[in-house]
């Protein structure tokens, strides 16, 4: 098996080495939790501006309420209170194609389009495609936030103070404006969208992306967690889909 390797990590009696860096005199204390993931996933250290959006990215993924990541976290915690770990793991297998994973998704529309000749005609062409399997184009639309989804702006205004030069960030504001054309009314640019393009700005490739979806998503589900250890709100969840679903007879 000595074909076998690995570059992020080994240990021995008196140490502990991450991706050539000694864990105890170069990490803990030095590092931040943000750095560390990008040093992870990249096997290089960001810069101060990559952190910093990197770190906006996780933050703007972490919490959004009542959502079938949280609801199911719940769930899983009213039936195993002593585990919280199975809770947590439970609500991040619903991190995917329609919630909060979708970044994936347009992050590799983005990086497939950047430095196409002709941006326009590329676009149309995805829309077109998206339109035409009765799609939707991945960091697009939102249930609830419209006509905009109020995080996009926010984190496109730290890419630019973080000296990003927003080739990602155009594309996807270029498919924004087809995909209106073609819808024929405004759809807004979500923020796994707008988190698609920010992680390409700073060097991260689409198959990562969920990985820091999940990252994210993580932390927020541990709030849900503590706060159910407290207020029982899904034993009340459950009360209510009993009392307002009905049951139905089978027909014959």
């Amino acid at each position: 098996m000595s074909d076998i390797k690995t570059r992020i990590a080994t240990a021995n009696a008196t140490s502990i080495t991450v991706r050539g860096r000694d864990l105890v005199r170069d990490l803990i204390g030095k590092v931040g939790f943000t750095a560390m993931v990008y040093f992870l996933l990249a096997g290089r250290m960001p810069t101060d501006n990559q952190a910093k959006v990197l770190d906006a990215c996780l933050v703007t993924l972490m919490e959004h309420g009542w959502t079938p990541t949280s609801l199911i976290a719940r769930l899983a915690f009213d039936s195993v209170p002593s585990e919280a770990q199975v809770a947590i793991a439970a609500g991040l297998l619903a991190v995917g194609d329609v919630f909060v994973g979708t970044m994936e998704g347009c992050g590799r529309i983005l990086a497939a389009g950047v430095g196409q000749p002709d941006p326009d005609a590329y676009c149309r062409a995805v829309v077109a495609d998206y339109r035409a399997q009765k799609k939707a184009l991945p960091g697009f639309g939102h249930p609830l936030h419209k006509p905009d989804d109020p995080r996009p702006p926010r984190l496109f205004a730290i890419a630019r103070e973080a000296g990003c030069d927003g080739r990602y960030i155009a594309l996807l504001q270029r498919l924004s404006a087809e995909l209106d054309r073609a819808a024929g009314r405004h759809i807004t640019i979500n923020a796994t969208g707008a988190i698609a393009a920010l992680l390409l700005e700073i060097g991260l490739p689409p198959p990562v992306m969920r990985s820091i979806a999940v990252i994210s998503r993580a932390g927020g589900l541990a709030g849900h967690i503590a706060e159910e250890r407290e207020t029982h709100a899904a034993r009340r969840i459950w009360q209510l889909a009993e009392e307002h679903i009905p049951y139905e007879e089978p027909k014959s």
